[in-house]
């Protein structure tokens, strides 16, 4: 089973994400700040992740930054999950290193999408 690392400070937007994954039969981790993020980033090595950007501790290009840096690590897909669209939002997201970008409102047949290509997986 596929753990996806969910970094997300809005409780309506958490439950969604998570109640979806779940449903598709993906294991969650919940972070509602960017340090707690890390840190279960680092200690259990999700398959994906999805990172909010404003979050109120550290933000998550702070937090991507952080999670990249560790070499187990490195490798993990990490998805921007964001109400912030525009196209510089998303140049700035695309040159942090983020793998890809998710917008908020959740819209479900392209967040299972990138979800499914993140993980390198075919339509579920």
């Amino acid at each position: 089973m596929k753990t996806i690392l969910i970094v997300e400070d809005n409780d309506k937007n958490m439950k969604l994400a998570r109640d979806v994954l779940q449903a598709k039969g993906y294991a969650t981790l919940e972070a509602v700040n960017g340090l707690d993020g890390v840190a279960l980033a680092l200690q259990h090595r999700p398959d994906l992740i999805l990172m909010d950007i404003q979050l109120p501790d550290i933000n998550g290009y702070e937090a991507t930054s952080r999670i990249r840096a560790d070499a187990g690590c490195a490798a993990i897909p990490i998805v921007a999950f964001t109400a912030s669209v525009t196209v510089t939002d998303r140049q700035r997201i695309t040159d942090a290193g983020f793998n890809g970008f998710l917008g908020k409102p959740i819209e479900l047949q392209s967040f299972l999408a990138t979800v499914r290509q993140q993980l390198g997986e075919a339509a579920r």
